[in-house]
């Protein structure tokens, strides 16, 4: 039988400390990396108060008040506000400011007020309210703001992406070609007589066609949802191409709830279409093969078209040209920035040869999802 031995303890009184430091900003920063608004405040600021242990905290805009936890806010806030304002004014930390209060036993005496910057820019204040204004509690003050700085630091990192996703989407959909629209909406009006019923099932898969290629939520979609928007696509275009679009399919069931970036996929198809098949006379053949290998889904887009000059593809990706492919670099840089370098376009071509383009993309990747 074993001997019984007392439990050791887990760290010192000072490991522990620190541990409920930590465990407190991380309750703090959540709320914060959605930006300096007075919902996030709100939910941030107990847990400052905490951090510091001073009598009040308040978190404040460029000129307001956005949260107070602790003592005195209905005599004091109105300063709060005023210091807020002087410290955007200053761009820096103000010196401990006095308080005045007509209840004498008041605790908050003195007001250290230290400012809150984003990119140089000062966007609010956290302000300590206590009796004595210690060099110690200055430097936790100052200490705490920076550390709130840096979480609406990557607030802005992510309103900065989502933005640069938008501006990406809206450079992929004006690339929707006009000619696209006006012929498709001429290839339909021509079935109006002919083939009523044709034209029906075409106005509809326009519509839905563009509803996807225009919808408003979402990063990402999945290889089923973009699929069936190229097929969409493409059967508008073989209403006007008739037997010269020759179209193949081939899907692995496997990889279809693959979560991929949003219009990833249709861009080169309508690539292919434009650039590869559109001049020639006896028109040609694209080939959509997506298969499923292990840990990863590859799709392969292949027209037997006009084909590319290697370089200017080269250059294409690099960032260095643009013009007509620019979908080509805007999908190849949205693959790298989601999944790593690894998976960015394959682009196998030359002038009279056609063109193949392989995407790779992981089964399952950590944040990535419709």
């Amino acid at each position: 039988m074993w001997p019984r031995t007392r439990r050791a303890h887990l760290g010192t009184e000072a490991d522990r400390a620190t541990f409920r430091t930590l465990h407190t900003a991380n309750l703090a920063g959540p709320p914060l990396r959605e930006g300096l608004t007075s919902a996030a405040a709100e939910r941030s600021i107990k847990h400052l108060h905490a951090l510091l242990g001073t009598p009040a905290v308040a978190l404040t805009g460029r000129n307001g008040v956005l949260a107070w936890e602790g003592l005195g806010q209905r005599d004091h806030a109105p300063t709060a506000a005023v210091l807020a304002g002087e410290a955007v004014e200053q761009e820096g930390m103000l010196p401990p400011r006095a308080l005045t209060c007509e209840d004498p036993g008041c605790p908050l005496r003195q007001a250290i007020v230290a400012p809150l910057v984003v990119e140089e820019t000062v966007l609010g204040t956290l302000q300590a309210f206590a009796p004595y204004a210690t060099a110690g509690l200055m430097r936790a003050t100052d200490e705490v703001a920076q550390w709130v700085s840096g979480q609406l630091e990557l607030a802005e990192l992510d309103a900065s992406r989502t933005r640069l996703v938008e501006a990406e989407l809206r450079a992929l959909r004006a690339q929707i070609s006009p000619h696209f629209v006006y012929n498709s909406l001429g290839a339909i009006a021509s079935f109006v007589r002919t083939d009523p019923d044709r034209a029906r099932e075409l106005l509809l898969e326009f519509a839905d066609f563009t509803r996807y290629s225009f919808r408003r939520h979402g990063e990402f979609t999945t290889l089923a949802e973009e699929l069936r928007s190229i097929e969409r696509y493409l059967l508008l275009e073989q209403a006007r191409f008739g037997d010269r679009l020759r179209v193949t399919l081939r899907v692995a069931p496997e990889v279809l709830p693959v979560h991929i970036p949003f219009l990833c996929l249709q861009p080169l198809v309508e690539n292919a279409v434009q650039h590869g098949l559109e001049g020639r006379p006896d028109g040609g053949h694209i080939a959509i093969v997506a298969e499923d290998r292990d840990q990863e889904a590859v799709i392969a887009i292949e027209d037997d078209g006009e084909g590319e000059d290697p370089e200017r593809v080269r250059r294409v990706l690099a960032g260095e040209s643009d013009g007509d492919s620019v979908g080509l670099g805007n999908v190849d840089e949205r693959l790298r920035r989601t999944f790593g370098d690894e998976y960015g376009l394959v682009v196998e071509t030359a002038p009279g040869a056609g063109t193949k383009v392989t995407v790779r993309v992981p089964k399952y990747a950590p944040g990535v999802h419709a």
